[in-house]
């Protein structure tokens, strides 16, 4: 009777894993989206912070938010400056510019766990998006290494 038996405990014991490896994946994908979520809206902050602190093009500005957020790309960022009557200029220079607004739109997060595969397809995530006044343009008091 015991030899019939022998093999039931591996079945039960894969039976167990599965399921619990299915959840504590999902688990583990979820707190990755949040992850995501808190680097992105970090990304923006970060990315005002340059554009308002240094004399740079977007492109420096981007190049500076893939650091925190790698699957960023330049359709996924929006930089807007704005001039001293609260318009968006497209020639802003540290004279004349007022404030910048940095936004992520379009971002996507991808499942990796099992959980994730019923649903197919990328979770579109909210906008992101910060607003820092001119302050001193050009130049940090504090620090030089925000622009290097």
């Amino acid at each position: 009777m015991k030899n019939r038996q022998a093999g039931a405990t591996v079945i039960e014991f894969s039976l167990v894993m599965i399921f619990f490896l299915t959840v504590f994946l999902g688990i583990l994908d979820f707190t990755r989206m949040l992850w995501t979520w808190n680097a992105a809206n970090e990304a923006t902050r970060w990315g005002a912070r340059v554009s308002v602190v240094c004399d740079k093009g977007a492109a420096a500005v981007v190049a500076s938010m893939k650091k925190m957020l790698p699957q960023l790309t330049d359709a996924n960022v929006v930089i807007d400056w704005y001039d001293s009557g609260g318009n968006v200029s497209t020639s802003c220079t540290s004279a004349n510019c007022s404030g910048v607004n940095v936004r992520i739109t379009g971002l996507n997060y991808n499942w990796i766990s099992p959980l994730g595969y019923a649903n197919q397809a990328a979770i579109p995530m909210p906008g992101f998006s910060t607003y820092l006044p001119r302050e001193i343009m050009g130049q940090d008091p504090n620090s030089a290494s925000v622009c290097s």
